[in-house]
């Protein structure tokens, strides 16, 4: 157990008995105004569950959302328009995709390490991606035909530029007010840092939403999501899921993160173009086309060799992300499972399950809001680590 695993649960349990111990040396006694804090939090909880029960009951979260994704390539936002109904499956209704410039782009990279004034440039950052993501939710206003006061919501992931569990945080950049004051609509954001907050990884947290939509009883699936970094869901036969991040596709397999167990997820924190610099110095006569095949083999051979550990029984591997349109990246893959000894297992993209690869991530982004809406959970413990399940989000009223 790490120490801040062991911190958190330490200062968990004294909440859960009302006597919160912060530190050896401070301890606060549970006088009147502290109990009466306490047991206002307990009240608080009972009257969440009762609505999370009867939005269950009523469907009160039923509607239509915007679902907005920016991943770690930072080309820019794809977006979905999907109506959720209990008891049925989503139904995209419209979809949308707003490149980013150059200088946003190159803003978002220089946020990846740390550098000078760094407060001011987020928040300018920050700034200019709501502006993008508010011309995606015209657009798909306009795709879809449903004006801003039939939206229940937008789902915003926002753009990662630091992701540190092990130390307790992890920054998604984005102005989620100034995106519901551009747009007039609800918008939920920061879905990680919950998670984190319960002791988990924060990532990744599309499992729960690939469970849902794409799980069958009785077949063990494998759904790898092929962005910036590669990650896997496993969704077994008997019911359980399971999902970690297997590596990125700019990497060399002697990196430590491959032998980590999971829980785990990574980002450019680790993997980033300094780093590959560095492991590439040795090979000062390797050709870009060799460097591009050798990542390229390591993306495959990482995701193989998870599955081969953790999911040797699947029936099929489903792709989606960027990569899913990237034929010599999944020949590799099949190739690769070929050669680690889970043999005849299919590799296809997620349209054989009735969803294009590019909108999985963004429709997992508006469940997730439908979650937050409905008081329900939208984290798998068993897949973030985390000490339970967890309504995700933050809210921003329009």
């Amino acid at each position: 157990m790490t120490p801040r695993r062991a911190l958190f649960l330490a200062v968990r349990a004294e909440f859960a008995n009302g006597l919160p111990h912060f530190c050896p040396t401070l301890t606060i006694r549970p006088d009147a105004r502290i109990i009466a804090l306490y047991r206002q939090k307990q009240h608080r909880q009972e009257e969440s569950v009762a609505r999370k029960t009867e939005a269950m009951e009523t469907g009160k979260a039923d509607g239509v959302y915007f679902g907005l994704m920016s991943g770690t390539s930072m080309d820019g936002v794809d977006g979905v328009a999907v109506q959720f109904t209990t008891g049925k499956p989503p139904v995209v209704l419209g979809e949308a995709h707003v490149s980013f410039s150059k200088g946003l782009r190159d803003a978002l990279f220089a946020l990846q390490a740390p550098g000078d004034n760094e407060l001011e440039r987020e928040a300018i950052a920050a700034n200019a991606l709501a502006t993008r993501y508010a011309v995606c939710c015209h657009e798909l206003q306009s795709m879809s035909g449903y004006s801003a006061a039939k939206v229940r919501a937008i789902g915003v992931h926002g753009q990662t530029v630091r992701h540190r569990p092990e130390k307790g945080y992890t920054r998604q950049i984005n102005n989620p007010a100034l995106l519901a004051e551009m747009t007039n609509i609800d918008v939920i954001a920061d879905f990680r840092s919950r998670d984190v907050a319960a002791g988990g990884q924060g990532a990744p947290l599309v499992p729960a939403f690939h469970a849902t939509v794409f799980g069958a009883p009785g077949e063990t699936r494998v759904v790898c999501n092929l962005g910036g970094i590669s990650n896997i869901t496993i969704l077994s036969a008997n019911g359980s899921v399971r999902g970690f991040d297997c590596g990125p596709a700019n990497a060399l397999l002697d990196e430590p993160f491959f032998e980590q167990p999971p829980p785990k997820s990574t980002g450019r924190d680790l993997f980033n173009p300094p780093w590959l610099d560095a492991k590439l110095a040795a090979f000062a006569g390797l050709s870009p086309e060799d460097v591009q095949a050798t990542l390229v083999a390591l993306t495959a051979v990482s995701i193989a060799r998870e599955i081969e550990r953790h999911a040797s029984d699947a029936r099929a591997v489903y792709v989606c992300g960027g990569g899913a349109r990237n034929p010599v990246l999944m020949g590799a893959i099949q190739q690769a499972l070929e050669e680690s000894g889970v043999s005849g297992v299919p590799v296809m993209t997620t349209e054989a399950l009735g969803v294009p690869p590019h909108q999985v991530e963004a429709l997992a982004f508006a469940w997730l809001a439908m979650r937050c809406v409905a008081r329900e959970p939208g984290n798998l413990a068993s897949v973030t680590g985390a000490a339970g399940e967890r309504v995700l989000g933050a809210v921003y009223p329009h």
